[in-house]
């Protein structure tokens, strides 16, 4: 098989979240250490840091990943899921994994992958653990992908586990109330290693602290303990949030030997994007009319990147939008603002939610728009139809940006 062959292959024959939802949402971590031990337990062979959270965590695992490779670190990236190709989801030092290792490691494990029902993520995460051990990286930020008790990535024993805030996502999964879910991501908390908080909320805080509590682990609230707000290359007010977070992190990894300087942390968070390649957080494609997409895809993101907006200068707002078939939409509308021009669209998975509903939808609560047989139709007709001095914004799913970057 050739690079897409093999994609393919990943995509089709084995279940993913991404494209089908709860069906590939396994409840145990016995496949994952099955494959650990298979391939001879890489996750033990190098250094890592683990982040959860609700929002946040693709940034913030990009921000430590940019400021230890200021320092001269080799850094391993793993995040999901990605905007444009697979290989977004593995990086050393913002270099993708070739497509010769992701063809090799599939061929040579494919018959047990088969014989084991394993998940797209559970071999992804093998994938990724593999390549940080053969290529020996320093340390491996790891990027939980749904939740964390449960979650394929908690076979590790990071330097410091990170938590960046809780809201209600996934419901159907980790729980429909903020102390389900904080249990949930709560768990990888681990024996004697130090979690890192990156929100103080109430609803949660005695929920992580009895968790530290259990398993003798120091816990630090980064929002209360780190008061500047440090400039980043990562547009959009919620990052400052961010930003603290990965400051106190690796205030936490100084104190385990690591040797990350103060112009470090400066120079690294200005330059995420150069360093690590990331893309879709409040990013300006294009000016006049100025152009912006964002991830952001529940309540806690969407109230932020709402607020943004309102921030923004412009004649007339126009509002490219689609999402996924399993978000409770009754609680994002109302974050919308009613005096846009609304273009519906869905992503070409089968996760996205039908265009006619999403119309529907909308107009339930008063706003009005067109539907679209395509995210590309939808951001063309918003490009013909906008002045120079216009906003276009085009969000609501990952899978919607990632079409038009």
């Amino acid at each position: 098989m050739n690079y897409q062959d093999t994609i393919n292959w990943m995509f089709k024959q084995l279940p993913m979240y991404q494209n089908q939802g709860k069906t590939a949402y396994k409840k145990d971590l016995s496949n994952t250490l099955l494959l650990a031990n298979y391939l001879k337990n890489p996750e033990n062979t190098f250094k890592s840091i683990h982040v959860a959270g609700t929002n946040g965590k693709g940034s913030t695992s990009h921000m430590l990943a940019s400021i230890l490779q200021e320092v001269g670190y080799k850094v391993g990236l793993y995040t999901s899921p990605h905007l444009k190709d697979f290989r977004e989801r593995i990086k050393i030092n913002g270099k993708e994994v070739s497509k010769q290792f992701v063809m090799g490691f599939i061929k040579k494990h494919k018959t047990f992958f088969e014989s084991h029902s394993l998940s797209f993520f559970e071999m992804t995460v093998g994938m990724a653990f593999d390549y940080f051990s053969k290529k020996k990286v320093d340390i491996a930020i790891i990027e939980v992908g749904l939740g964390g008790r449960l979650d394929s990535t908690n076979i590790i024993s990071p330097e410091v586990s990170v938590i960046t805030n809780i809201g209600l996502d996934h419901t159907q999964f980790l729980g429909n109330t903020l102390k389900a879910i904080a249990y949930e991501k709560g768990g990888i908390i681990k024996k004697s290693i130090p979690v890192v908080i990156g929100e103080t909320q109430k609803e949660t805080e005695a929920i992580f602290k009895n968790l530290a509590k259990e398993n003798v682990s120091q816990i630090y609230f980064a929002d209360q303990l780190i008061t500047k707000d440090y400039k980043s290359d990562l547009k959009g007010g919620y990052q400052k949030n961010n930003s603290k977070t990965a400051v106190q992190t690796i205030k936490v990894l100084n104190k385990k030997g690591f040797k990350v300087l103060k112009h470090h942390i400066i120079e690294g968070l200005t330059s995420v994007s150069k360093n690590t390649g990331l893309k879709g957080r409040w990013q300006i494609l294009h000016n006049n009319p100025k152009v912006i997409c964002d991830t952001a895809h529940n309540k806690e993101g969407l109230l932020y990147t709402m607020h943004q907006l309102k921030e923004q200068v412009y004649n007339e707002l126009h509002i490219v939008i689609g999402f996924v078939n399993d978000k409770n939409l009754e609680d994002l509308l109302s974050l919308f603002p009613s005096e846009a021009k609304y273009y519906f669209c869905k992503a070409n998975i089968n996760r996205g939610l039908g265009v006619i509903e999403l119309q529907k939808m909308f107009s339930s609560k008063g706003i009005k728009g067109k539907a679209y047989n395509s995210v590309n139709e939808a951001f063309k007709d918003a490009k013909e139809q906008a002045k120079d001095d216009d906003l276009i914004y085009v969000g609501g799913s990952t899978f919607v940006v990632a079409e038009i970057i």
